[in-house]
């Protein structure tokens, strides 16, 4: 593990890890990432310099996204990047000093990419089923348990869980074939598969696994066509015995828009829930992050942390690492009072960010199997029209937009027609619950994938 001692090590790390999940260029990287320097960290504000505005337009455009998504990965914690203009800078030669701890071993701040494993799971009686029912499923005991089912909040260790059973299969059994995604990819994948004529390859890599990982299951609700192909690739797996686990925010029984059929087969096997963790488990959460960072907490401030969150596991570990970071670049020790501070700045920061126009249209473009451009455009045809209208729905209700500028949004529609389509929306909802089921659940996947 590479230790990250200041603000150009967090910057360097930050952008490694950009080259590599978004395969930027070595001339890209050059031109324009390396071409910044750190200035400071203040809050959940990242400041960066350089020396014009152009460079800083293009970042902004092109990079900052990225930045700031991989910035939230080596800190634990959601930040924002800011451009300052220095017209007298050479990133040759640094002109703003970073600050460097003055310890004579170097504390690290956080691995840049941390694996999740059994060991470094922290059980307690709010995941102990689940957490046995997975480590039982990674040594292929999974007969009782298939497809193992674990479902809870955001934030609670689901994905923690299923990278755990990935690498304790992976260990145990050399060649093993194991397909881990997100349900979105899984959905993007068939669909791609579809527009390129290739749906074959695509059920051939998926009936091929020994085990099938799937996190966040509860994202193909309603698109009839991932349904219909997943039911099928569930079919062969589990009769052929192979591994099946998924994930979810709520039990199979509540994903109201998802087929009866597929809802039977994800409840004939184990559902296992993960909770808020105790108050016994947080402090041992907090305990053990703070070990994985070579990092000091007096017991009065792990008490303190452990009392004030109490229902995300992902919030406590980010504290802890925003603590680790704080004393790491600028030496400030992990007081209540600083804790208090960082407390506050965590817990606004996960709160749901504005929700763009575009992922909404995107969404329910892929529920109606019509293409975004189309609902914006002046088609009328019935699917097209139907999946308009839901979309303008879903957008007031998410957004809170100004009907004006929702019409906007759809090639200029009016006021008047922004306000039929919602009428029609509600008025459809209450006469038709399955409509209503799809159209709620279009709504709660959107907000808890902000």
């Amino acid at each position: 593990m590479n230790p990250l001692t200041s603000l150009s090590d967090i910057y360097q790390a930050v952008v490694d890890n950009c080259v590599r999940e978004y395969d930027i260029s070595d001339s890209a990287r050059s031109l324009w990432l390396d071409r910044f320097l750190p200035v400071k960290m203040e809050g959940n504000t990242f400041v960066l310099a350089t020396d014009n505005e152009f460079r800083k337009e293009t970042f902004n455009s092109l990079f900052s996204t990225h930045i700031e998504e991989q910035l939230k990965v080596i800190l634990g914690v959601p930040m924002n990047v800011e451009i300052i203009i220095d017209e007298g800078l050479s990133v040759q030669k640094p002109t703003i000093p970073d600050t460097i701890i003055s310890n004579s071993e170097p504390v690290s701040i956080i691995d840049k990419k941390m694996t999740y494993t059994f060991d470094n799971f922290i059980v307690g009686p709010s995941n102990n089923l689940a957490f046995a029912a997975a480590k039982a499923v990674s040594k292929k005991q999974h007969e009782k348990y298939n497809p193992l089912f674990i479902y809870g909040d955001s934030g609670l260790g689901k994905t923690h869980l299923l990278s755990a059973i990935e690498s304790e299969m992976k260990s145990n059994f050399p060649g093993i074939n194991i397909i881990y995604i997100p349900a979105e990819t899984f959905t993007n994948e068939f669909l791609h598969s579809i527009s390129a004529n290739n749906v074959e390859v695509f059920d051939e890599k998926y009936r091929s696994a020994d085990a099938l990982l799937i996190d966040d299951i509860q994202f193909i609700a309603g698109k009839e066509q991932t349904e219909e192909k997943f039911f099928h690739i569930f079919n062969e797996l589990y009769n052929q015995n192979k591994v099946i686990v998924l994930t979810s925010d709520r039990p199979a029984k509540e994903i109201k828009s998802i087929s009866d059929r597929l809802r039977t087969r994800f409840s004939s096997g184990l559902a296992a829930d993960v909770k808020p963790p105790e108050y016994e488990t947080r402090l041992a959460i907090i305990q053990r992050k703070a070990e994985l960072l070579h990092f000091n907490i007096s017991e009065d401030v792990i008490d303190y942390i452990a009392t004030k969150l109490k229902s995300n596991i992902r919030q406590i570990e980010g504290v802890v690492t925003k603590l680790n970071a704080l004393y790491t670049v600028s030496q400030v020790k992990p007081t209540i009072a600083v804790a208090q501070n960082v407390i506050k700045d965590i817990v606004t920061d996960h709160q749901p960010i504005p929700v763009t126009v575009d992922k909404i249209i995107g969404e329910v473009a892929k529920i109606y199997n019509v293409e975004p451009d189309e609902m914006r455009s002046q088609r009328r045809t019935a699917n097209i029209s139907q999946a308009r209208k839901v979309a303008i729905y879903v957008i007031q209700e998410v957004t809170g937009l100004p009907y004006e500028a929702i019409g906007q949004e759809f090639n200029g529609r009016d006021h008047s027609t922004v306000v039929y389509a919602i009428k029609s929306v509600k008025e459809e909802m209450e006469r038709d619950s399955g409509f209503r089921s799809i159209v709620e659940d279009i709504i709660k996947n959107i907000k808890t994938n902000q």
